[in-house]
This record gives C-alpha cells, sequence and structure tokens, in this order.
C-alpha cells in the first residue's frame, strides 16, 4: 500500500513539473515571440523559424532554457529568453504546446 502512494505522488510531482499557465503565456506570446512565430505558434516570419503551435511541452521548456543558458546558440533566441524567468518559460510552453499545429493531421 506503501509503495502505491509513494508511485501515486511521484507521478503527481512529475505531472506538476511543466505546470505553466497558459493564458499567461498567451499574454508573454504576444509580447516577446508574436513577430518571429505568430500569435499562435504558426506563422513563422521566416522559413527558417520553427512552428511551435503544437509542440510537446517539455521540448518547448528544454528549448527556450537551453537558449537561455547558452546550450543552443541562436544570437536572437538567446536574448530573447535570457530574460525569461523560469515561470515565463513554463506558461510560453503552455501557450505553445495547446495550440494546433497547422502541421499536423487534423482528423
Amino acid at each position: 500500500m506503501m509503495r502505491l502512494l509513494l508511485a501515486l505522488v511521484a507521478l503527481a510531482v512529475a505531472a506538476c513539473a511543466y505546470a505553466g499557465d497558459a493564458a499567461r503565456g498567451k499574454q508573454k506570446a504576444a509580447q516577446v515571440c508574436a513577430a518571429c512565430h505568430g500569435p499562435d505558434g504558426n506563422k513563422p516570419s521566416a522559413p527558417d523559424q520553427p512552428v511551435l503551435a503544437g509542440q510537446y511541452q517539455d521540448y518547448l521548456v528544454r528549448a527556450l532554457s537551453d537558449y537561455k543558458n547558452g546550450r543552443r546558440t541562436n544570437p536572437i533566441m538567446k536574448g530573447f529568453a535570457g530574460q525569461l524567468s523560469k515561470q515565463d518559460i513554463e506558461d510560453l510552453a503552455a501557450w505553445f504546446s495547446s495550440q494546433k499545429s497547422a502541421l499536423h493531421d487534423q482528423r
């Protein structure tokens, strides 16, 4: 019984690891991301900029964190990500991951 309880607690903690607020992410995206990626992440302004809508939340958190700390190198993204807090990153990831992507087959 104790093992089951510990397993449930571990799952709950893991589920909350990326507990961003999509509404706050939408506001932050309008300020920071929309010019290059579009307001919902579906309309990049250049072919070398990715579609963010529909990406996995944990992937987006990792990518933004990597730009922020220099593991990924892109001068523009480094500048933008460098200004984001951990909560901003989680909120942005929640927003973009919740958007329908033009790249996915919508059935």
